[in-house]
């Protein structure tokens, strides 16, 4: 079957929500993420409050009878840096005194997920596009986990620069940079 990713408004998002739902579950609930089906439920209650995040950016990955095989989500991260969720362990990455500039006011990745049975056909590559590309001045940046090594050659292979500064073995994050994101030439190769 012949799969279509496009960008879509947060309502066209929010109208998918159980699709959303279960390539959440179908994702991440497996190693190396492990979560349980209540985060599944949670992560799709979050989404109307994600939507209204200033920046909001979204796209779907959707088979020919509609069905959700995969989804992005992004935003303008704020400034100040914020200090819940993932944020620290980014800042800890990045390093204090480049939150601000690489991070703040940049389009920001939150989620990325294709449905299992639907990985090898190009659509993480063109769902990280979709909410990627567009981000003004090319910065945008990500944050996975250094247990997903399929995850970061992902990211690699797609031109992203994983910022070396190593994070503690304690939270295991890794920050990643966008293929234009201007910062990308201060970042020692790995």
């Amino acid at each position: 079957m012949s799969a279509v990713v496009r960008q879509v408004s947060a309502a066209r998002l929010l109208a998918e929500t159980e699709g959303v739902r279960r390539v959440y579950r179908d994702a991440f609930c497996t190693p190396p993420w492990n979560e349980t089906p209540e985060r599944a439920d949670a992560y799709a209650r979050r989404l109307t409050a994600d939507t209204a995040r200033p920046g909001f950016t979204a796209a779907l990955a959707q088979d020919t009878d509609g069905s959700v095989l995969g989804f992005a989500t992004a935003w303008t991260t704020p400034s100040p840096f914020p200090g819940g969720r993932c944020y620290p362990r980014a800042a800890e990455a990045v390093g204090a005194a480049r939150v601000a500039p690489w991070l703040c006011g940049a389009r920001e990745i939150d989620e990325l997920a294709v449905r299992p049975a639907a990985r090898g056909r190009r659509l993480g590559a063109a769902l990280l596009a979709a909410v990627a590309d567009a981000a003004p001045g090319g910065r945008c940046w990500l944050l996975t986990s250094a247990r997903n090594p399929a995850g970061i050659a992902f990211y690699r292979r797609a031109g992203w620069t994983q910022v070396n500064r190593p994070v503690p073995e304690e939270t295991g994050f890794v920050v990643f940079l966008g293929p234009a994101h201007p910062a990308r030439s201060l970042v020692r190769p790995r």
